[in-house]
This record gives structure tokens, sequence and C-alpha cells, in this order.
């Protein structure tokens, strides 16, 4: 599971984003690590394929004692890229397939093992037993520890789990963006001590000019007053508030903005502040 609630994603940290430098990647490391953000999520179809191994050339290089971090890694999707041969993007969870993308993701983060391995997406191909079996195998050798899922549905988790344990799912999720909280899929992860973690925790507030977003940030301007934080980090103190114990995965590589979000963890926001955030964001009073 996550040390750290508020999880760093990597997706910008190479091809699709900063282009770090492997110097620059260090210094990220050492500075998250520093500062409490053990926690890095990643996939194998980052930067085409490419953003694990610049990770794993990085950390490598920082001396950075592998108990110290905390690797989350996810595989299926098949993209087309420079990287493979790939007609058209689709889904793979064959037995084969996962074992092999684990042992690559392991080759290219220098790691024994993933505290956390997911799978990417669901695809309508899944075989649940081949995912057992595969999962099984990767678990009882020490390459993964935690299994788990993204963007499933409680169906498909179900579907799933009725082979093999499911501990995580990464859903997305932000005060914009919470169907989770209606599509039984927190409530589930709640029911059965699920670690929920969510990807785009801000939710579309600062990227659209909609009634919605004005809304959410007219509350967010009086309540910032009132907390004395910024308005990004009361929007992950709303998700931290949820029972289900959400882990937001920021993906921000701004140092002075992921010491901002950290502030999020020491905010409870009061309980009817909780329900005016989620008023303004659905437009009309609770039902």
């Amino acid at each position: 599971m996550p040390k750290s609630e508020i999880i760093i994603g990597c997706m910008s940290w190479g091809k699709w984003g900063k282009q770090f430098s492997t110097k620059e990647q260090v210094d990220m490391l050492q500075f998250c690590i520093e500062n409490g953000n053990s926690t890095f999520d990643h996939a194998d179809i980052y930067g085409d394929y490419s953003t694990e191994a610049e990770f794993g050339k990085a950390f490598l290089e920082s001396g950075i004692a592998r108990e110290e971090i905390n690797l989350v890694s996810k595989c299926g999707i098949q993209l087309v890229g420079e990287a493979r041969e790939n007609k058209l993007k689709h889904y793979n969870y064959s037995k084969e397939y996962i074992i092999w993308s684990v042992e690559q993701s392991l080759k290219n983060l220098k790691t024994d093992y993933l505290d956390t391995f997911l799978l990417h997406r669901p695809s309508p191909l899944m075989q649940p037993s081949e995912i057992a079996e595969a999962i099984s195998k990767l678990q009882e050798s020490g390459k993964i520890i935690n299994f788990g899922v993204s963007n499933f549905t409680p169906s498909q988790i179900d579907l799933i789990a009725d082979k093999i344990p499911v501990s995580v799912n990464q859903i997305e999720f932000s005060l914009t963006q919470h169907v989770a909280m209606q599509n039984g899929s927190l409530d589930q992860m709640l029911q059965k001590s699920m670690q929920p973690m969510c990807w785009s925790p801000l939710g579309s507030v600062f990227k659209d000019e909609t009634p919605q977003s004005l809304r959410i940030k007219k509350v967010l301007k009086t309540l910032s007053e009132k907390y004395v934080v910024s308005e990004d980090v009361l929007l992950l103190a709303w998700i931290l508030k949820h029972p289900a114990k959400i882990s937001p995965v920021i993906g921000t590589t701004n140092k002075e903005r992921i010491l901002n979000t950290n502030k999020a963890v020491e905010i409870n926001l009061e309980l009817q502040d909780w329900f005016l955030l989620l008023e303004a964001s659905q437009g009309e009073e609770m039902p």
C-alpha cells in the first residue's frame, strides 16, 4: 500500500512531458522523498514505453535505498508508437504478456519487485482465471506485492476478485468527476478495505470556464481564506475526507506545488464545507 497519502505521478517526467535529464530525475526523487512523497506511480506505456527506464536509471544513480520508496506500475494497454509494432490501440491480458510486462517494468525500474501492480484498463476479452494464474505466479516469486486494477467498475473487479484478491483500484475522481460516489466504486472499496487511488484529482476546475467551475471557484475563494491554503489544496482535502481513504495521484513536476499540495493532508474540512463544495459542483442542494 502507498506509504504516502499524496502519490507522485511520473507520467510527465519523460517523453510525454518535461523530458527530465537523469540528473533532474535524481533531484526530483530526492526532493519528493525528503518531503514525505515516497510513492511513485508509473505505467509501462508512459513516454511510449520509455519513462520507466529513465526513472530506473535515475533511481540507480540516486543511491536511494529500495525500502525508502514505493513503486506502482500498470500494464495491459498496447499503444501504437515507435516502441511496438501495434496496428491499433488495444489491450492484452494474456498470462504470458502480464508476466513479461512485469518483468520488463522490473528491469526498467531497476528493482526486484513492485509494491503495487495494476491492470491499466479493463478489456472485454480478459480471462479472470488466466489473470489470476499470472498474478499468483508473480506474487509467489516476490515480483509484486499488492495486486490491483485501474479504471475498473465494481462488477469488473468482482469478476477478477472471484479468482484472486484485488486490493487496489485507481480511478478518476475529483470534485468535478465524482461518479465513483454514485456507481458503487467507492462503496465497494470501503466495504472490502481496498485502497483507492485517484488520477486527475483537481478535475476540470482550473481547465475549463464552465458554470460548474465558476460555482466551485466562488466557494473555493471563500474557503481558501478560511483555511489559509490555496484552492488546489482544498480540492485535495475534499478528496482526502472521504472515508474510503483515497490517495490522490498528482501529476505536477513543480517542487513548490508539490510542497503546497502536501498541506492537504493537514486540512480536515468541516462537514458543511465539504458539502458546500459538492453542492457547488452539482449546481443544486443535496436531495
